[in-house]
């Protein structure tokens, strides 16, 4: 039996002090505690000025290319037995991911406060080229911090950035991955909040962000619920996403989270249960604070936020978005995992099936959905996927380690 009764975790919530019941909030340094009530307060009162939300729609409609299509992956479902499994084709949305859903929404809120440049971090790139491709299209300047780790795995996504004008700056210390790139974009906020705004890259950070990225990234499952209804006449058993930060997954999830729907996060199992070789933060972390807010946290022996690995660059995160640390502890989301190995098979089954090149980060997604096809062959259910990007920043790393995928198959 699915409870539907959390719909308050998007009606009324978070609070005013920017909590998803015990997580979230703003535990920041003084000097960035007045920064972030501007934006605050600038987002409270443009996001239900009817001037903003016309503008948005318009950039939807005629810039990114929205509504992205759900699609019926049928050629692969025949393959694995009587589920249907479709897939949300936000790899179709313009720079080939979700990412540019808020990055936009971002990019227009700062024209409206007056602000020159959008800075923020990346991991796999994808929010650092849709963040690009906002400010050129707004006429603002861009940096763009990246792990030197994430730097050399994505290097076409680091090009597209260069060339929209994009500043990258690498971060290189600790691991050099995403962890390090937001403490280096945090750093740089505090040094002009005046003239710069901090665009993040997930529902993830201090309030307000986790409340504005969900509330753009909204857009998806409004679309998908509205679609798959359209194609089958019902509701969808099953709505899945890959969670790291958990933005695409907060998009879809919030369409159905009044349904009588299973929702099922998928996190990255990586290489194994050992802290360090995965970053399944739902499922093996405890309460901690990590850039400003109270979150489950991967955590050492000394409560410090832990080393993680994911083969996908836009997981391997040691904290997770505070609303869905309430949907866990609400049982309204069900969080599993997928390996890097799982997420392997998946690029290249999804590839050679569908015609659809995923990145990585979604190929989890896809991977749990194909568990459940294989697990249950006989049952007759519909698994609606939220295909958060595309791959072509994967192709160089995955020919380069797995060739072309001749050896994976169902």
């Amino acid at each position: 039996m699915i409870s539907t009764t959390s719909s308050h975790s998007l009606r009324h919530s978070p609070d005013a002090a920017g909590f998803f019941g015990n997580y979230g909030g703003i535990f920041v340094p003084p000097d960035l505690e007045a920064p972030l009530a501007e934006v605050r307060r600038a987002y409270e009162v443009v996001s239900r000025s009817h001037d903003f939300i016309e503008e948005l729609r318009r950039i939807r409609r005629h810039f990114q290319g929205r509504p992205t299509p759900v699609y019926h992956a049928a050629r692969l479902s025949a393959k694995l037995g009587k589920t249907q499994i479709y897939l949300k084709r936000e790899d179709l949305n313009h720079t080939g991911a979700h990412k540019l859903n808020h990055c936009m929404g971002e990019g227009l809120l700062a024209r409206y406060m007056g602000k020159k440049k959008l800075i923020a971090e990346t991991g796999a790139g994808q929010h650092g080229v849709a963040l690009a491709t906002a400010a050129a299209y707004f006429g603002l300047e861009c940096d763009i911090y990246m792990g030197e780790v994430d730097m050399a795995k994505q290097a076409p996504n680091v090009a597209r950035m260069n060339i929209l004008g994009a500043r990258v700056i690498p971060a290189t210390h600790g691991l050099r991955t995403l962890k390090e790139a937001v403490d280096s974009a945090l750093v740089a906020y505090v040094e002009d909040p005046v003239n710069q705004i901090y665009c993040i890259g997930s529902v993830v950070g201090p309030h307000p962000f986790p409340m504005m990225v969900r509330d753009f990234q909204q857009v998806v499952g409004l679309e998908a619920r509205e679609q798959i209804i359209e194609m089958t006449g019902e509701l969808p058993d099953i709505v899945t996403a890959c969670v790291g930060g958990g933005s695409n997954a907060m998009g879809i999830f919030s369409g159905f989270i009044d349904d009588p729907v299973e929702l099922h996060g998928v996190e990255p199992l990586g290489r194994g249960t050992e802290l360090g070789e995965h970053s399944a933060t739902m499922t093996y972390g405890l309460e901690g604070v990590i850039h400003g807010f109270r979150c489950y946290l991967l955590q050492d022996e000394k409560g410090e936020p832990a080393p993680v690995h994911s083969i996908a660059s836009g997981l391997d995160y040691p904290g997770v978005g505070p609303e869905h640390c309430q949907l866990k502890d609400s049982g309204r989301v069900r969080y599993v995992t997928a390996t890097d190995s799982d997420a392997v098979a998946a690029f290249y089954i999804l590839s050679r099936n569908e015609g659809i090149i995923p990145a990585l980060e979604s190929a989890h997604a896809v991977a749990y959905a194909m568990r459940l096809a294989r697990e249950n062959p006989e049952l007759a259910q519909t698994i609606l996927v939220n295909l958060s990007g595309r791959g072509d920043k994967d192709m160089d790393y995955m020919i380069e380690h797995y060739g072309t995928g001749d050896d994976f198959a169902i």
